[in-house]
């Protein structure tokens, strides 16, 4: 008979696979595998240059104009971040916002030190209900974020009188991944939960499995980053538990996945 878990490897035995993009799930496999997990990393995004490059050059150019940067994630500081300081010093009159706390922890291993962060929830609302944001009439505004993505930062800002500018600093495609070992794995029971933190990497992962393995999914742990994400895996037909984190950061998806597993 095995033995039971002890307080260190709460996950021992247990295997969890992990959909973030390959250049942010090392930490996060670290702490699942040190808490004697098996980890299978299948990213379902990879994140690529913008199609068009020329409004991030453009806005990296006049960058010393704006008054406030926003960073929608810590991709778009691994895009935007380097470029902007090969080019010089950081301009001193221009706040550095970050919508979480991965993205302000991206900013600082950049070497900038971010101005504005929300204290609870990671999400554009959390964003805007900060006092920087408040009073905005007449400043400008650059939001580097991938391509698509909400628009509600942007027309809050606007409404409150800043004037905003979008700049494309990357954009998010499906990885060319054979699936079918993972498909293998689903369907012979041997994934415990699995972990996805936005519902754009949930759609990828039902688009990158197929029909056929997507029922077997659907009955499998969904551990998830945000409230709206576990509401779009209802919608998708997911069926077993489906847990949601304090927020998608290693650390909170980290203790929901303990939790989600029994531990």
């Amino acid at each position: 008979m095995a033995a039971a878990p002890g307080p260190d490897t709460p996950l021992d035995g247990r295997h969890v696979l992990v959909t973030r993009p390959e250049a942010q799930a090392g930490a996060f496999c670290a702490m699942l595998e040190q808490a004697g997990a098996r980890v299978t990393r299948f990213p379902v995004i990879e994140i690529r240059g913008p199609r068009d490059p020329s409004g991030l050059r453009a806005a990296l150019q006049g960058l010393a104009a704006y008054d406030i940067a926003v960073f929608v994630s810590a991709n778009a500081v691994r895009r935007v971040v380097p470029e902007a300081l090969a080019r010089g010093p950081w301009p001193p009159g221009l706040r550095a916002a970050a919508i979480g706390a991965s993205t302000a922890r991206e900013l600082a291993a950049q070497g900038l030190a971010p101005d504005i962060v929300p204290e609870r929830r990671f999400d554009s609302e959390a964003l805007l209900a900060t006092d920087a944001l408040q009073s905005v009439e007449g400043l400008r505004v650059v939001v580097f974020r991938g391509d698509g993505g909400r628009e509600q930062l942007a027309s809050t800002l606007r409404s409150r009188g800043a004037e905003v500018t979008h700049v494309e600093a990357y954009r998010r495609a499906l990885p060319e991944i054979d699936p079918r070992q993972l498909r293998a794995s689903l369907e012979a029971g041997g994934i415990d939960v699995v972990t996805v933190t936005s519902g754009e990497s949930l759609q990828n992962l039902v688009k990158m499995l197929g029909p056929v393995t997507g029922e077997t999914l659907w009955r499998t742990r969904l551990v998830v980053g945000a409230a709206r994400v576990a509401e779009r895996a209802r919608e998708l037909g997911f069926r077993a538990d489906v847990v949601t984190a304090e927020d998608p950061t290693d650390a909170a998806m980290f203790r929901a996945v303990v939790g989600c597993l029994g531990g």
